[in-house]
Formats: structure tokens, sequence, C-alpha cells
């Protein structure tokens, strides 16, 4: 069964558990989120977006394009950090030699701070992730337009007038709408302090108890609760949704620590992504 939670006007539907899969799809931006496993469902997503190329977030990729074959979608746009676009067409010309068929996708090659147009006025933006191999996390942004302050208060009389008369009194304004970071240090909090005022985060959250401390999920490049709760007042984010937990934690203990180590203020936004009842997919 898949996990799926509303994050705001969003969803976030998929699988993921530390060092075994992720594959995230958020349907109202017509992405995918990593794929370390290949979901049926999310084979119709156009856009996929890879964070690195570590196995259990890469290398459903391949699956995934036969399956895109089978129900006649052509080659989608896969995004990715511009250091491991060369290998990764490498491994998809590999898999259609023995597969006899065509894995054909289109790659875009992202750095950190590289912004992409997506269309109607959605962007995508790259920033660096904290990891010991070529890694970004994402950022989806709406460009609109919206009056200059000078101009609040005019009647609006005034302001169509003056918008007759060719005057601008607009501002473009970039509207920071959902961010993705996984497998990396808490430190991205700092480097992109952005991703903080995002109305959806979706942040890894791999070791949530005493059993690992905070200095062993520093030391293998991920995330701790603890660390989480020691910032709770950074996070302006209607929803925060933690994903990516060590399989060492069964979904039901999950749940249970994160209510009970996150201070309120910031537990009543999250979004705890792993099943309520039952064990892990697989």
């Amino acid at each position: 069964m898949l996990t799926e939670v509303a994050a705001g006007p969003y969803t976030v539907r998929g699988i993921s558990v530390g060092g075994v899969y992720t594959s995230l799809q958020v349907p109202e931006l017509d992405s995918v989120l990593d794929v370390g496993v290949p979901i049926r469902s999310f084979a119709g997503t156009d856009r996929i977006f890879l964070s690195h190329a570590h196995p259990d977030h890469a290398s459903g990729l391949g699956s995934l394009l036969g399956i895109r074959r089978l129900i006649g979608k052509g080659p989608p746009q896969v995004f990715l950090p511009a250091e491991i676009e060369a290998p990764v067409q490498e491994s998809l010309a590999v898999l259609s030699r023995l597969h006899h068929t065509s894995m054909e996708v289109r790659t875009v090659p992202l750095r950190h701070g590289d912004v992409h147009a997506l269309g109607h006025g959605l962007h995508v933006r790259a920033f660096r992730t904290h990891h010991p191999v070529p890694s970004l996390g994402y950022q989806f942004l709406r460009r609109i337009s919206k009056l200059r302050p000078e101009f609040h208060g005019l009647p609006p009389q005034d302001i169509a007038r003056r918008r007759q008369a060719g005057e601008n009194l607009l501002e473009e304004v970039d509207r920071l709408e959902l961010a993705y970071a996984t497998d990396t240090l808490s430190r991205v909090l700092e480097t992109e302090p952005s991703v903080l005022e995002s109305r959806v985060l979706i942040l890894e959250c791999t070791f949530v108890d005493a059993r690992h401390t905070v200095q062993d999920a520093q030391e293998r490049w991920h995330l701790h609760l603890d660390e989480l709760a020691a910032r709770a007042d950074l996070f302006r984010n209607e929803a925060l949704v933690l994903m990516h937990f060590s399989q060492a934690h069964g979904p039901e203990e999950v749940q249970a620590t994160i209510r009970a180590r996150l201070p309120p203020s910031l537990y009543e936004r999250v979004r705890v992504f792993a099943p309520t009842t039952g064990r892990w997919f697989g």
C-alpha cells in the first residue's frame, strides 16, 4: 500500500524507507520525486526529479521507463544533478541494449541555484544538499505579479487609469510552494533557509530516537528528529512532511515517537509519511 498525506494544497503519495526505497509523487505539480522503486501509478507523470544516484533513490528509473512504454508514454523530463547526467545516460543506454527497447529521457542537468521554468508560472530551483555524492534539493515556486507596495491604498479607478496610461504598477514575486530535501545533513536548513518559508517542506528524518544519536546521524549524512525539535521555532511552513525513516523503526513506532518528541507547536503541522499501522511496504 502506498502512503498518502495531504500537505497544504498538495498531495504527497508514495513510499519511503531510508536505504531501501524512496519514490514520491505530487500530482498537483505533475512531478515524481526520486525513483527508488517503480510505482505503476506514477508512470504517467512526465517530470521526474532525482535528488542523487544512490540506488534507493534512482535504481527504479529504468523500470519506470519500461512501464511508460507499455502505456504509450514518450520520454519524460528527468531533472538531476549535472554531475550525474552522463552516468545516468550511460546506464540507460546499457538497459536499452539489454532490453532491446528505448530508454530515452530528456535530461535537465541542474546545479545549485539554477532555476528552470516548468510552464504556467511554475518554476523549480535547485539547491545543494549535504551528502557524500552529488545531490540536490528542489524548491517549486510560482511567479506572480503583485501591485507594488507604494501603490497600495490607491482607489481602483486610479490604478486602472494609471495602468491604461502605460505605467508599470506591478512587480514579479516568487511564491514558495513546495521544497524537497532528502539524504542531507541538517545544515541544509542553514544553507537554504528559504525552505523554511516554503508552504510545504518535504524533509528526510532518518533517525527518530535515542538508539542513534545526532552524531550518528551526522556521520551517516542524515538527519535526526532531535535536530528538528531544536529548530522548531524556525519552521514557517504550513505543512512539514517527514519521510525517509530508518527501517530500524516500525511505522507505528515512528508515528508515536514523533508525536512524543516534537513540540506541539511544530507537531500540529507535521505529516508523518509512514503507514499508521502494520509494516513497511515489502
